[in-house]
């Protein structure tokens, strides 16, 4: 596991508990309890916990912990579906080039895609390159590099290398939070890198993302407001919101 992994797990774990030992973590994870004081140490700096004598506490408000693919994956279940299925408006003709980003809502859109479309699909996330090895109308280009167990997505200077020389006529992105002043935002450096060097390569920008997503602000920007072409997103969104990006040049459609 690497540290970054573990930090992630051991602010979960503190959430649920609400208090935990350092002695306690150093077992669970089978690393010294040096290893895990850093941890807190790294922890308590971006807020996530505070640590006390002997462990850590939950911080006064947990809002960066970073959810796992197998919990989004059950969240908002309705929504991302009806999401996904007005996505595919977006996809190019037979012939062109779509990528998608890591992330359930993306993977339930690339779930969809027409079984007589013939398309160049390049994507960073496993779960969604398994599931289009299988179609026989797409041509698959999977990104490689070190793979993040939270989003099971591929990271770092590889994927990066590869979409510096690519070019594709629609790109799906998910975000972890989208406003018109921060644009889209996500917890993680090295997601958050990979995210903006995809809006970069593509022609048009789709994001889909459920609304609970939208007025929220997250650590690490990765793409300003007005790189986005489109936002599909679902009924809950507020006027007011849909009105302010809509202002920003952003075609919105709810589902």
């Amino acid at each position: 596991m690497y540290a970054e992994e573990r930090q992630q797990a051991i602010a979960t774990l503190v959430g649920q508990l609400g208090r935990v030992a350092v002695t306690d973590l150093a077992e669970r994870y089978g690393v010294t309890t040096e290893t895990v004081r850093r941890d807190l140490a790294v922890l308590d700096r971006m807020g996530l916990v505070r640590r006390v004598h002997g462990g850590a506490v939950p911080a006064a408000a947990l809002t960066a912990i970073e959810v796992g693919t197998a919990e989004r994956e059950h969240s908002k279940s309705g929504e991302k579906d009806r999401i996904a299925k007005a996505a595919l408006d977006f996809l190019p003709p037979s012939g062109g080039s779509v990528l998608f980003d890591a992330g359930t809502t993306t993977g339930r859109v690339a779930a969809l895609l027409p079984s007589d479309r013939e398309l160049v699909a390049v994507t960073n996330s496993l779960p969604i390159a398994t599931r289009l090895s299988g179609h026989a109308g797409v041509q698959l280009h999977l990104l490689g590099g070190r793979v993040r167990g939270v989003t099971q997505a591929a990271v770092g200077p590889q994927p990066l290398r590869l979409l510096g020389e690519l070019r594709v006529d629609v790109a799906f992105i998910g975000t972890n939070a989208l406003t018109s002043g921060h644009g889209l935002s996500t917890p993680d450096t090295d997601e958050a890198a990979v995210k903006r060097a995809m809006v970069g390569t593509a022609h048009r920008v789709v994001v889909v993302t459920d609304s609970s997503k939208i007025g929220r602000e997250d650590f690490v920007r990765f793409a300003a407001i007005d790189e986005i072409d489109v936002l599909v997103t679902d009924t809950g969104l507020p006027q007011s919101l849909r009105n302010e990006l809509e202002e920003c040049g952003i075609e919105v459609v709810t589902a």
